[in-house]
């Protein structure tokens, strides 16, 4: 994946740059200090990752994200935890919280290689039909039945839901959005703007974050979150 580097401060730059430098996937192409210099480049050239500080003069890196090509994928990079909402805005792969660690590096590039993967995928599944219970996905001229008691969580990304299995993800040509509308609200909960979660694979949550297995999921401020706590957790408080 040919990837760029968009950070205003130096020694953050040098310190992504011997990250990137580490990984066999990934082929370093430009490293710039503001978003218009990136942009001009990227104009140019075919860029298929972009790590991304959010807090630069200017034009942000939220305003930037959300003027880059749907076929490039972006992790933010960011010196404060808080703006990991912020990522889920503009369907970001991933965010790192500075000092970056290789391990956490690695886990956020690993995404974004299946994931881009999975876009460039030249037979797309598609989501053929949703029942009560189970959804349909047509892929390779088979069709392919998944329980919705299968599902962890749905994840937008772009045009495209993923489907979060035990050890498998699916990818469909359905906008999150459009597939939420479709589902069984009892059992599904949109918590974010890129997230719906199966809340009976919740194992645990606290005021600011769902946790599913191994899988760590912000819960969106306002409306999602009073949502989420008022439908799911009072609920569940009652019956108990």
């Amino acid at each position: 994946m040919n990837c760029i580097i968009v950070d205003d401060e130096p020694v953050a730059r040098k310190g992504m740059k011997s990250l990137v430098e580490q990984i066999p996937q990934l082929v370093l192409t430009g490293s710039f200090n503001n978003a218009i210099a990136a942009s001009a480049f990227m104009n140019e050239h075919t860029v298929d990752l972009v790590f991304l500080d959010i807090q630069m003069p200017g034009i942000t890196g939220i305003e930037f994200a959300q003027s880059i090509s749907r076929n490039t994928l972006v992790i933010f990079t960011t010196a404060y935890a808080e703006y990991a909402l912020d990522s889920y805005e503009v369907s970001a792969i991933d965010y790192l919280v500075k000092p970056i660690e290789m391990n956490r590096f690695l886990k956020a590039v690993n995404k974004a290689v299946a994931y881009h993967k999975l876009l460039l995928s030249e037979m797309p599944e598609k989501v053929e039909e949703i029942q009560e219970e189970y959804i349909f996905i047509r892929s390779e001229r088979r069709y392919f039945k998944i329980n919705f008691s299968d599902i962890l969580f749905i994840e937008g990304l772009k045009d495209y839901s993923i489907l979060q299995l035990e050890g498998q993800r699916v990818v469909t040509k359905m906008n999150l959005k459009n597939i939420h509308e479709q589902l069984p609200g009892k059992q599904f909960l949109r918590v974010n703007k890129s997230y719906i979660v199966n809340t009976s694979q919740i194992d645990s949550f606290d005021t600011n974050d769902i946790f599913i297995r191994t899988y760590e999921i912000a819960i969106g401020s306002g409306n999602y979150k009073k949502f989420f706590f008022e439908e799911f957790v009072t609920k569940n408080l009652q019956k108990d």
